[in-house]
């Protein structure tokens, strides 16, 4: 019995020894098991390594089941969705297909991300180092030490009101006199480009953009010490970072674009009201070259046919011709108001066409670029698959135009199918009233052609007139009818 009694005891010690979990490793190396630590959902201070220093941008990644996209981008008011989010064993993949573009990095310490960001281009990739906090950093590292008080320039237009101070703002001097409106110039290898600046301080908070002849450098956020103001925007493709420093006069500065291009800068004081003539006039850039004002391309489309500038869809009908990229930021910009466009005016006789200037020039690649585009902003007009993004190239593929000076370019044309008018470039939503300012401009003139009698009902009210005033008596006009 007694032997019984301890076999008993040792069975039941050794189920319960069974039973219990064994301890951790004590190996410091990650681990690939669901064990590993988990990404956390919330809001991250992230930036990219930048030639011009940290690129700040504020990323947030939703809780699994959440409504809504499971993380998104913060610049500004703006905020970026991101369509391809996996997390998995403390990795992190963020893909921003539609730009070609993704994130791809691990957890290096509890709240710490590392990696990379890659954005196909041209000539190959741009790439640049990616790391993010968890928590509610500022965009931008503040200063150990404050610059040196601002100057006192000459004082712009002021701008409107910019959203209160964040918490996070602290109290070193901050610089006011940036707020307000600015003529630009834009100095690289290529030369000078004139911009318009428009900034607004509150605090140390700091948001604006650059207007240009093409477009604009979208939702820019940062901040302001002293005489220094620092900006940036990232959008999962484009990462552009402005450093600027108050001078004798108005302003000095960088500009960094991806992972090479920089230029420097120089502003003065712009009163507001002379904003829209600061830059060359968007219908004046570019012309037509044949006296009959036609304008005819042939392209694959998606389906892979042709289509051409006499399709019969097009026949009687105001025609939008969009020239475009699905890496330009302003065409991605103004896509949603194509699509708008073609639904509210489509029964009035409006139809649109596409063509696509991409950057790598294998058809296979750029044309699901264009199947991603499509999708995404959910265009129901056809693309086209025209050419390469380099401008020299592209005029080449439109003898009818003097050249192509911007992504996007709008072409508008009348019912009679020759060309009304040519738009150059794109002030997208980041620019604000000068936004809202073009799209009214640009309805205005689409408004009018839709107005227009297709040319066959011109010619029978013509006649109908003549009809009206003729002699009665005369009835030699009507003789080939008879």
């Amino acid at each position: 019995m007694r032997i019984l009694a301890v076999a008993t005891v040792l069975l039941v010690a050794c189920k319960a020894r069974e039973a219990t979990p064994p301890p951790p490793s004590s190996s410091s190396s990650p681990s690939p098991s669901p064990s590993a630590p988990a990404i956390s959902d919330g809001r991250w201070r992230a930036q990219l390594d930048s030639p011009g220093g940290e690129l700040g941008f504020i990323l947030h990644l939703a809780a699994a089941g959440a409504p809504g996209p499971a993380a998104w981008i913060e610049n500004g008011e703006e905020r970026v969705p991101i369509e391809r989010v996996t997390r998995d064993a403390g990795s992190l993949v963020l893909g921003m297909d539609h730009y070609d573009a993704v994130i791809e990095a691990k957890l290096e310490s509890p709240g710490v991300l590392a990696g990379r960001w890659r954005k196909t281009l041209p000539t190959g990739h741009a790439e640049l180092p990616f790391r993010a906090t968890l928590g509610a950093a500022p965009r931008f590292t503040p200063p150990a030490t404050p610059p040196s008080p601002a100057p006192s320039p000459p004082s712009p237009a002021p701008s409107p009101p910019s959203p209160a101070p964040s918490p996070h703002s602290s109290g070193a001097p901050a610089a006011p006199s940036f707020n307000g409106s600015w003529r630009v110039t834009l100095r690289d290898a290529d030369g000078e480009s004139p911009a318009v600046a428009v900034l607004h301080v509150r605090g140390h908070e700091a948001t604006g953009t650059f207007l240009t002849p093409t477009g604009d450098y979208r939702y820019l956020a940062g901040d302001a010490y002293g005489d220094q103001l620092r900006l940036s925007a990232f959008d999962g493709a484009h990462a552009f970072l402005f450093h600027l420093r108050l001078a004798p006069g108005g302003f000095e500065g960088d500009f960094w674009s991806r992972d090479s291009y920089h230029a420097t800068l120089t502003g003065t004081p712009l009163d507001e009201a002379d904003v829209p003539r600061a830059l060359p006039d968007a219908f004046a850039e570019v012309t037509v070259t044949n006296p009959e004002r036609r304008l005819r391309f042939s392209f694959p489309s998606l389906d892979g046919g042709v289509v051409t500038n006499d399709d019969p869809r097009f026949a009687g009908k105001v025609v939008i011709v969009e020239l475009f990229g699905t890496w330009c930021p302003n065409c991605n910009d103004a896509a949603p108001l194509l699509a708008e466009w073609h639904q509210r005016y489509r029964a009035r006789g409006l139809e649109l066409v596409g063509l696509a200037y991409e950057f790598t020039g294998d058809p296979a690649r750029d044309t699901e670029m264009l199947r991603r585009h499509r999708d995404k902003y959910h265009l129901q007009f056809p693309l086209l698959l025209a050419g390469v993004s380099d401008k020299a190239e592209a005029g080449k593929t439109l003898p009818d135009l003097s050249a192509v000076k911007s992504y996007p370019t709008t072409i508008f044309l009348g019912r009679d199918g020759r060309v009304a008018k040519i738009h150059s470039g794109f002030a997208g939503p980041g620019t604000g009233r000068y936004y809202r300012d073009m799209v009214a401009e640009l309805e205005g003139v689409l408004e009018g052609l839709l107005d227009q009698e297709p040319a066959a009902t011109q010619g029978r009210q013509r006649s109908s007139r003549a009809d009206a005033h003729a002699d009665p008596r005369d009835t030699s006009r009507h003789r080939r009818f008879r």
